[in-house]
């Protein structure tokens, strides 16, 4: 049941890319992250409203423009410039980077498992994103290497935060601050750059809303308070395995709203990346429950 809760809110995320592409193509990526923001940080504010202690905003600040106002903007130039099967897979590539990211800063070895199973993500991913076999806008995968990066620095700040704020205010706040700071940067690149955001104005149809709505109060409001929530309830085993739904949503949603469609090959290649991301945590599980067997016996 826990499984299958995680994957709701995983599932809202891998939808992104595609729903932005079939409702939201022409719109600027600094405008939907700031609609996806600050809104939503209202929204969850006005739920359970919180207040930081003052020696709390300085790294309330900076979540919020490390995990909100850079990750929100990477994520949807993603969701402009890649397919959106291609955006949800490359994600789960995250957990290798981290690895090597603790391996380089923390000085904490990974073990062999874990090494042979990022090696075979990183070769399947090497043989997915192949240029001979699939073309792909460089500016996409250098804003997926860099919204991979935002997720694990934001993800080391926040874990160090431990218990000193609650998780509800941080989620809250940053998404309040970050969403400050897109409005901002939006409003001055409305004010440089002036024709895309009078498009979005003139052509407004409810296309556009269903796609704002979706992103706004599912993808944000609803995934982020389900993983909060369930982030109190359950193990990072649930989290992982919950998690094999944001690629799946990216692949599904890919091919229904866009007719994205991929040779067996190139699907064998995806399948086989989140199976890689996975197997660590699922052989662990095996290995416990098979040393749990033989005590008891």
């Amino acid at each position: 049941m826990n499984i299958l809760l995680a994957m709701i809110p995983a599932f809202f995320w891998g939808t992104t890319y595609a729903v932005t592409q079939y409702t939201l193509a022409d719109w600027p990526p600094l405008l939907l992250s700031a609609l996806r923001a600050l809104p939503a940080g209202l929204i969850l504010l006005a739920i359970k409203p919180s207040r930081p202690a003052s020696a709390d905003w300085p790294i309330l600040f900076k979540l919020g423009a490390i995990n909100i106002a850079v990750f929100f903007c990477l994520i949807f130039v993603m969701a402009l410039t890649l397919p959106s099967a291609i955006s949800g897979v490359g994600m789960i590539s995250v957990p290798v980077f981290a690895m090597l990211f603790h391996w380089v800063v923390s000085k904490k070895r990974p073990n062999a498992l874990q090494a042979c199973c990022g090696a075979v993500l990183v070769i399947l991913a090497w043989m997915l994103f192949d240029p001979n076999s699939i073309t792909l806008n460089p500016v996409g995968l250098i804003a997926m290497l860099a919204a991979i990066s935002c997720i694990i620095v934001g993800s080391t700040i926040t874990k160090a935060l431990g218990s000193r704020i609650h998780w509800w205010t941080i989620l809250t706040w940053q998404l309040i601050i970050g969403g400050v700071i897109l409005t901002l940067v939006s409003g001055m690149q409305a004010l440089i750059a002036p024709e895309p955001y009078a498009n979005v104005i003139n052509q407004f149809s409810w296309s556009n809303a269903s796609g704002i709505i979706w992103i706004l109060l599912l993808n944000t409001v609803l995934g982020y308070s389900m993983y909060v929530w369930l982030l109190q309830r359950m193990s990072v085993v649930d989290f992982t395995f919950g998690g094999i739904a944001n690629p799946i949503a990216g692949i599904a949603c890919g091919a229904i709203l866009l007719s994205e469609s991929y040779t067996t090959h190139q699907y064998t290649l995806m399948v086989g990346m989140i199976l890689a991301s996975i197997a660590p945590t699922l052989l662990n599980v095996v290995r416990i429950k098979l040393r749990n067997s033989a005590l008891i016996k």
